[in-house]
């Protein structure tokens, strides 16, 4: 029992970082903007969290920056691809490659190199029941917001029939753009999560694909809250399942282990089998990745 229980809260941990970051996605794709570039985000959510941290000396001021960061990045992004009209696939690859070398580039003027920060001190990182109580009501405030609220039915109107809202007075275009920096804001609390939470310091890419997976989890759960939040559970217990089978011995060498490469495929196995035996099953929004 003492197990299971560890093994569930280790699910939440790990699941946290992923939750913030599809709740973002899940926002902009709804409004109709493809958002490849969540990992970028939670890049630099976690480098400007834990900056602000060490400068500071407060997790809520780290977050903050987190948050600006985000918005920033975001509002670049949202400025390409919705007034500029550029392609949301290839800009989104671009903000993730800016984020890879912007982050390296100012950890080394500001520490002397490009790794990672200094370790954080443990009174001054988030205890990890804030981050998944966090995520918990924050799913749960998107599915009534998207679902019972006026700004929702403009975000999924956006991304279904953008003609029809337009017609109706809201501008769309302002709807599509808020709602990109909103998902920049919550995919930066997800890498903030990271590095103030499941680890002392910023290390270099230690989002090690997240931002993807927590793509692959909105289109698993066919871009709605509870069940992308599910999937977000689903890559979260892999990965925890993964930490814990790293040192198990071979069934038929007892005194050989588990390659540790091997387990650490894992979740990321597990994605790919998400992808490919879900995505097609998935309606996206009609006008998802269509210009206005």
């Amino acid at each position: 029992m003492d197990e299971m229980l560890s093994l569930l809260g280790s699910t939440l941990r790990l699941s946290a970082p992923l939750i913030f970051a599809a709740m973002g996605g899940l926002l902009s794709e709804r409004s109709g903007v493809i958002h490849i570039a969540l990992e970028g985000m939670m890049m630099v959510g976690g480098f400007a969290a834990a900056v602000a941290t060490l400068s500071f000396h407060s997790p809520l001021v780290g977050c903050a920056a987190a948050v600006i960061a985000g918005l920033a990045f975001s509002a670049l992004y949202a400025a390409l691809v919705i007034p500029f009209r550029a392609n949301q696939v290839v800009a989104g690859t671009a903000i993730n490659f800016l984020a890879a070398g912007v982050v390296p580039s100012v950890s080394k003027l500001l520490y002397g190199n490009t790794g990672s920060t200094p370790s954080i001190p443990l009174d001054e990182r988030l205890h990890w029941a804030g981050p998944v109580v966090g995520a918990i009501v924050l799913v749960a405030g998107l599915a009534l917001l998207l679902a019972k609220t006026p700004v929702g039915l403009w975000i999924r109107f956006a991304g279904e029939h953008p003609h029809a809202l337009a017609s109706a007075g809201v501008n769309v275009i302002r709807v599509r753009f808020l709602s990109v920096l909103a998902a920049g804001a919550l995919a930066a609390m997800g890498g903030a999560t990271l590095s103030l939470s499941l680890s002392s310091a910023y290390s270099r890419n230690m989002t090690a694909a997240r931002g993807f997976m927590a793509l692959a989890a909105l289109i698993f759960g066919k871009w709605k809250a509870w069940p992308a939040f599910a999937a977000c559970l689903l890559f979260g217990f892999a990965e925890a399942l993964q930490n814990r089978l790293q040192g198990v011995a071979l069934p038929w060498k007892p005194d050989e282990t588990i390659p540790v490469q091997f387990i650490q495929m894992l979740p990321y196995l597990v994605t790919l089998v998400v992808l490919a035996g879900f995505v097609g099953r998935s309606r996206a929004p009609k006008a998802l990745g269509t210009q206005f």
